[in-house]
């Protein structure tokens, strides 16, 4: 019997892995505030079945954002809160799990570059189906066999919508719970044939490091846009999230690595702090569930004088 829609989707759980790995990015403090974000409540998971890089034009900038892709096509990009802590970027990744109101479900939607108005009725429709939205749009995903491009056609098919940014899709989690993560909308395609994604406008067809997105030649490319962008991600790594997948290929003697250093030891004052304002943490939770810095920061702490 389906569950009363009032008792329903109170909270919507996000999957964060690039700028919502820190304080500093979920309250948006690089770009004066604006969509920023706050959270109910956090703790670490390991992205499984998945690997990231920067790759989907920002929608608050001229650089890429981060982006990710399943490993294995065949099957759904998953979380572990068992395994948090271990990701290296081979068997998992270091990611967020994110609790938020579902009063925030705007924000986070234009945030993600996804019309407000479309994600509202998403939730509604799950509300309708007796169901909690991750579960909801899991029906989907196995439907289309985990097949991305036929998971977004689906949800075109269901919402009337879909975005050339972000796309939501269910991440199951190792508790029986499922999030919801924001997946580019695909180079291969958004859906929807009319709608041509943000990756296929620039011919983004693979994940980029740090280093490759710099090289790349764009329109307007913001580079120190891009630098500050992505020691927003590496600000995860302050609270023991793993990075290490981000931090290959980081050459200390590259000039962009001494401006890398710079933002983040900039941004990591006072990031714990911000850190538990945008979670809603209290210093004793955040100490039972996050840890030291990821050793992968080491060259990066050293560079920036923190270590």
């Amino acid at each position: 019997m389906p569950v009363p829609s009032q008792q329903l989707n109170r909270t919507i759980a996000v999957i964060g892995y690039g700028s919502l790995l820190s304080g500093y990015g979920l309250l948006a403090e690089r770009r004066g505030g604006r969509s920023r974000i706050i959270a109910l409540d956090a703790e670490p998971v390991a992205l499984l079945n998945a690997r990231r890089g920067l790759a989907k034009p920002s929608s608050h900038g001229h650089y890429l954002a981060m982006d990710i892709e399943p490993i294995d096509r065949r099957a759904p990009i998953s979380a572990s809160v068992a395994q948090a802590g271990e990701g290296d970027g081979r068997d998992g990744i270091g990611a967020l799990l994110l609790t938020f109101a579902r009063e925030s479900a705007a924000t986070i939607a234009r945030r993600e570059e996804y019309d407000p108005a479309a994600f509202e009725r998403l939730v509604a429709l799950a509300d309708r189906a007796g169901e909690e939205l991750g579960n909801f749009l899991l029906r989907f995903a196995r439907e289309a066999a985990f097949n991305l491009l036929e998971y977004r056609r689906a949800l075109r098919a269901l919402l009337g919508y879909t975005s050339p940014g972000y796309i939501f899709h269910p991440a199951p989690i190792d508790d029986g719970r499922v999030a919801i993560v924001a997946i580019g909308s695909g180079y291969e395609g958004s859906g929807d044939p009319a709608v041509r994604s943000r990756r296929a406008e620039l011919g983004i067809d693979r994940l980029h490091a740090l280093a490759q997105a710099l090289a790349r030649e764009m329109p307007g490319h913001d580079r120190e846009g891009q630098i500050g962008y992505f020691a927003e991600c590496l600000l995860g790594g302050v609270h023991g999230i793993p990075v290490a997948d981000l931090m290959g290929g980081f050459d200390p003697s590259s000039e962009w690595a001494r401006r890398l250093a710079a933002r983040f030891g900039a941004a990591a004052r006072g990031e714990t702090e911000r850190f538990l304002r945008a979670t809603s943490l209290d210093l004793g939770r955040y100490r039972e569930r996050f840890g030291a810095p990821d050793p992968a920061l080491g060259p990066l702490l050293k560079l920036a004088g923190l270590g």
